[in-house]
């Protein structure tokens, strides 16, 4: 976080806001399976595999379609690379409205699939040469640095690597609040609030890159 300026550090944040968002949808919507966090799917699914192996295909199936995008944004990333953030975040909107529009017509599987496709995309917009600069839909990392931030202070120190990922996991955890409040409204219009949301950034990416 620390090596970007401060509009691409809010680009951060809001992308960490848009993964909780989604991440809590579609935890609602699967019943317990998740759209951006894969360590709890696989760890569902180790489980499941063992208790029950037919309930292990669908968190199976969410890695599967996470890591799909994971591959199809390198790929793009290499071909469009210095506006690959507004190209991406132009992709995740387009998934992640697809996915609405289908959960509204009682899909939710395909809704699912393409919010976990949309997340795998997402995390290669900040990445700097074939590596992941900021994870923005995991945040174990993020602690680890932000808990290393304060064990630095604590010993009268400072880590300017450290700082900004308090902030990445809080807005993480403020999307997802916010995506389990909607759903209480209605799943339907979480996942509508998640493109939007994916749209406003989008416009900021363009911003940003020019």
């Amino acid at each position: 976080m620390h090596r970007y300026d401060p509009a691409r550090q809010r680009l951060a944040l809001g992308l960490a806001g848009l993964a909780g968002l989604v991440d809590a949808t579609g935890f609602v919507v699967a019943g317990g399976y998740f759209t951006s966090f894969m360590s709890g799917n696989t760890t569902r699914m180790g489980v499941e595999l063992v208790e029950r192996p037919v309930l292990a295909l669908l968190p199976l199936g969410l890695i599967a379609c996470f890591l799909g995008g994971v591959i199809g944004g390198a790929l793009v990333l290499r071909r469009v690379r210095g506006r690959h953030k507004r190209v991406l975040l132009g992709m995740v909107t387009g998934l992640l409205g697809l996915g609405a529009g289908l959960l509204v017509a009682g899909l939710p599987m395909p809704f699912l699939a393409l919010s976990a496709m949309a997340m795998g995309l997402a995390n290669n917009i900040f990445s700097r040469d074939g590596e992941v600069t900021v994870g923005v839909t995991y945040m174990t990392g993020a602690l680890v640095r932000f808990g290393q931030g304060i064990a630095a202070r604590i010993d009268g120190q400072s880590l300017p690597a450290t700082r900004g990922y308090g902030l990445l996991w809080s807005a993480l955890a403020a999307g997802a609040a916010a995506g389990g409040g909607l759903c209480l409204i209605a799943p339907e219009i979480a996942a509508a609030s998640a493109c939007g949301l994916a749209l406003v950034l989008w416009g900021f990416a363009l911003r940003v890159e020019r």
